[in-house]
């Protein structure tokens, strides 16, 4: 008699197949959307990005940061440098910003990891703040007013403007397909199993066996990483960055933690539910200014009072449904 896991369901086979039919849609983009949609979409894959990688952080490791918006700026500052002061092409730089956050995350880490609870989530932030001063301080980049890729390396992506913008939007697309897949692959794997037992329960999960100041560590570097070249690929998109924009609370951090939020945190799908959420509501109250944001906390407000596990929890509490195949069950096959 044998025994495995299965992970799929009816639902999540139905999940799985919108899943595909949307990317086969959206990598077509560039052919039946104009170029202020594609730009949209491109901003959308990153949001996705970031708040899945801040849900894996938060949302099943348990620390809550607030301060991602360091590996955001770091991410792209270090594009820059290496963009026009070295010569790397822009596209190669992409992921050497990951290396370089994944690098500087590790001793950030073993300092931020003394502190508890609340302490944390500040010590996050300060860190953010001092790479932001320092950042203001590399008169290469032009120091606090920042600066703007050169020509030369805004043609080495692609000669025309038209080519430039699909071939960005590709790989935003590419970019938050792959942080997906990770997160799930990692989710179905031993190592998220015990993740999942961390946010379920950490004290038990600890009891049983589980390493959780090393799984959290890991978790911390590989969501700098992640992170790290998401912020690459925004700012190569923005061609322009200074201090404030890169290292930005409210768009990098405040942001993704409604998204999640709302979404459904501790569940792969809110993020995805929580960007289209957030999306649909700044494009339509945008030009109601300040108010928008008050409406955007009222939203928050009301989704954690009326569904604390966010919309996607409501719905998979209700209806059982699961878009990615996480589920774990044993089935019982002969001999």
């Amino acid at each position: 008699m044998t025994v495995r896991v299965a992970h799929a369901n009816t639902s999540s086979r139905i999940g799985m197949a919108i899943v595909l039919a949307a990317l086969a849609a959206l990598i077509a983009a560039p052919w039946w959307a104009d170029r202020a949609s594609l730009r949209l979409l491109a901003e959308i894959y990153a949001y996705v990005g970031l708040a899945s990688l801040w849900n894996l952080l938060a949302g099943y490791a348990g620390l809550v940061s607030v301060g991602q918006q360091a590996y955001v700026g770091l991410g792209a500052y270090v594009l820059f440098a290496l963009a026009m002061l070295t010569g790397v092409h822009p596209f190669v730089a992409i992921p050497l910003a990951g290396v370089a956050a994944a690098v500087v995350a590790v001793p950030v880490a073993a300092l931020m990891f003394r502190l508890r609870g609340h302490y944390f989530a500040i010590g996050t932030w300060v860190v953010a703040e001092v790479f932001r001063l320092l950042a203001s301080q590399v008169s290469a980049l032009d120091g606090g007013s920042g600066t703007s890729l050169p020509s030369s390396v805004i043609l080495s992506i692609a000669a025309s403007r038209q080519m430039r913008e699909f071939t960005i939007y590709w790989i935003a697309l590419a970019q938050v397909a792959v942080i997906l897949a990770a997160i799930v692959l990692l989710l179905r794997s031993r190592y998220g199993l015990a993740l999942t037992a961390i946010r379920d329960n950490e004290l038990g999960a600890r009891s049983n066996g589980i390493d959780v100041a090393r799984i959290k560590y890991a978790v911390y570097v590989a969501v700098a990483f992640g992170t790290a070249m998401v912020g690459a690929l925004i700012f190569l998109q923005k061609i322009r960055i200074s201090p404030d924009t890169a290292f930005s609370v409210n768009d990098w951090t405040a942001f993704v933690i409604f998204i999640t939020v709302i979404g459904g945190i501790g569940r792969v799908e809110g993020p995805i539910i929580g960007t289209v959420v957030f999306f649909l509501l700044r494009q339509t109250l945008a030009d109601l200014g300040a108010i928008y944001l008050l409406i955007l906390g009222v939203v928050a407000i009301a989704v954690m009072l009326r569904a604390p596990k966010g919309l996607w929890g409501l719905i998979a509490d209700r209806l059982g449904w699961q878009v990615f195949p996480l589920e774990r069950r044993l089935v019982i096959g002969g001999p």
